[in-house]
Order: structure tokens, then C-alpha cells, then sequence
């Protein structure tokens, strides 16, 4: 019996080291993955000039990417996660003020984080939606950078991001691409022409992804179930709820937040106080992309 016992004794401790030196090796690679992002191809574009290259940043930047969300109401930042999980992590302050990285940022480097998913001290970020964001155009990303240049200055510090134990392993290994978008992105892909403004089904697709619409609806677009009660981003696709609505319902839903059926929309899952802002022409672009889509199920 003693001699089980001893060797019962000797597998579990040869299990308990295997796993602490898995756990060690787990935290290195994964830190070494957020602090160290990959070489990429960047395109670089130079900060639009003219007050309505900085009027076309300001409704891109606080309508269309809702930026506020992440950075705060005057983009001073805002802490995400503080120290849950081992992982402390702010949205930085982007104006030029005391903390703020618009004091120190050059036009390559906000192409780079807006585009890339890569900070300027070369760290993958993270919880940014940098996958959605490649799309933007050079002209649009040229205005956004104006914007940003011209805001006034926040004094906000914040100290940088930590990610320590199991952060390490469950943001920069198992869920590296939920907790970044890096590898999410085709970099080589990114830049071109801003599509021709107009109520058109190419625009609303532009419109679609800068907007982060598969954020909350799936990348198809045919909902996110919902673990209770009904999906938090339902199907957008013909084959949803909305393909019984009309031009007209989907406007009026988005700018009043009333569905055809008498529904109020959830403002803090759905944000139809700021889409709200977008044009008419940006609002009817959207219903036009969305009406070319297939007729999907609900994703299941």
C-alpha cells in the first residue's frame, strides 16, 4: 500500500511540474505576442488638411467608429479591464494632453494602430477593432488623423498596460485573436478609395464595416445568439426580422429607435442615438448593402 502511495505521490508531482513548466512556458510566449507585434505591410497616409477634411474626421471618428465608446467623451481613455484575470488595460487618452498619445504620435503611427492593430511602442493592441477599421480608405483615415491633431488637449494618465498571469496565456495564446484583431486583418489589403458617396449597396458596405456592424451581428451579418432570450445583434439579412421592413421603417428605427412592431431598441446594445447622426444618405446606403445580402437563417 505504501509502495502505491509513493508512486501515486511521485505521478501527481510529475503532472503538477509538467503543468508549471507548461503554465512558465504558456505566460512567455504569450507575453512575448502582445509586447511584440509582428512585421506587417503599413501604408502610411499623411494627415488630411482643411476644416472639412477635420469636419469629415469628427463625424467618422464620433458617428460612424463611435469612438467615444472605448476612449471616453472627451477621448481622455477610459480603463477596460483593471486587473481582472491579471491583465490591467486602458483605451489611451488620444489628444495631445499630460498621458494622452496624441502628443507624441506621428501620422505612420496612427495608421499603424487604426489600421493594424499595432501601437506605437510595437505592442499588439488590444480590444481594438483595428479588423473593421482597415477598411477605411486613405482619404477617411487622412480626416480621422486631422481631427484627432485638432482636438483639443486632455490632461488624462494613465499607467500602461500590464498583462501578467493568466492574461498572458488566455489573451496572447488562447484567445490571442478575440483579445487583438492582428491576425484578422489583411494588411497588405488595406488603403484605396473612399467607394463614391451615394445610396448605393457599395457604399452602405463600407459604411457596414467601419461602423463595426459584425461586431454585435456577426460577420455575416445573420445574428449573434444570445445565451437568454432573444440574440443581443440580430439578423440583419433578408432571411431576419428585417426582411419584412421597409427603407422607410429601417430609417425611421435607426433615428428614433422605434422598431415597425413597437419595440423600443436597446440603447446601450444597440447605439441608435449616435447612428442616429449618420445621414440619410449613409442610412439608406446601409439598408441598400443590406438588402443585396442573401436571405440568411439565424446563425445558430
Amino acid at each position: 500500500m505504501k509502495r502505491a502511495l509513493k508512486w501515486i505521490g511521485i505521478v501527481l508531482g510529475s503532472l503538477i511540474g509538467i503543468l508549471l513548466i507548461a503554465g512558465v512556458a504558456l505566460h512567455v510566449v504569450g507575453r512575448s505576442r502582445l509586447n511584440n507585434a509582428p512585421e506587417v505591410a503599413t501604408k502610411p497616409v499623411a494627415a488630411a488638411v482643411g476644416e472639412t477634411a477635420v469636419a469629415r474626421g469628427e463625424h467618422l471618428v464620433n458617428v460612424i467608429s463611435q469612438c467615444r465608446g472605448c476612449h471616453g467623451d472627451h477621448l481622455e481613455g477610459n480603463v477596460f479591464l483593471d486587473g481582472e484575470i491579471g491583465i490591467y488595460l486602458p483605451a489611451p487618452n488620444l489628444t495631445a494632453g499630460k498621458g494622452g498619445i496624441g502628443a507624441t504620435y506621428t501620422d505612420a503611427d496612427w495608421e499603424r494602430a487604426i489600421r493594424h492593430g499595432i501601437g506605437g511602442d510595437n505592442r499588439v493592441l488590444a480590444i481594438m477593432p483595428s479588423n473593421y477599421f482597415s477598411h477605411y480608405s486613405d482619404a477617411d483615415l487622412a480626416a480621422i488623423i486631422a481631427y484627432l491633431k485638432t482636438f483639443p488637449p486632455v490632461d488624462s494618465d494613465f499607467p500602461p498596460r500590464q498583462v501578467g498571469f493568466p492574461g498572458t496565456v488566455l489573451g496572447g495564446v488562447v484567445g490571442f485573436d478575440e483579445f487583438t484583431k492582428i491576425n484578422g486583418i489583411d494588411h497588405a489589403a488595406v488603403g484605396g478609395a473612399t467607394p463614391p458617396e451615394g445610396a448605393t449597396a457599395e457604399y452602405g458596405a463600407y459604411m457596414v464595416s467601419i461602423a463595426m456592424c459584425g461586431e454585435c451581428h456577426a460577420a455575416n451579418l445573420a445574428g449573434i445568439v444570445g445565451e437568454d432570450g432573444p440574440p443581443p445583434g440580430p439578423n440583419l439579412t433578408p432571411g431576419g426580422d428585417l426582411g419584412d421592413w421597409t427603407e422607410a421603417d429601417f430609417l425611421t428605427a435607426i433615428r428614433t429607435g422605434q422598431t415597425p412592431d413597437g419595440r423600443i431598441l436597446d440603447s446601450e446594445m444597440m447605439p441608435w442615438g449616435t447612428f442616429s447622426q449618420m445621414s440619410d444618405t449613409e442610412l439608406q446606403a446601409i439598408w441598400a448593402y443590406l438588402q443585396s445580402l442573401p436571405a440568411l437563417p439565424d446563425n445558430s
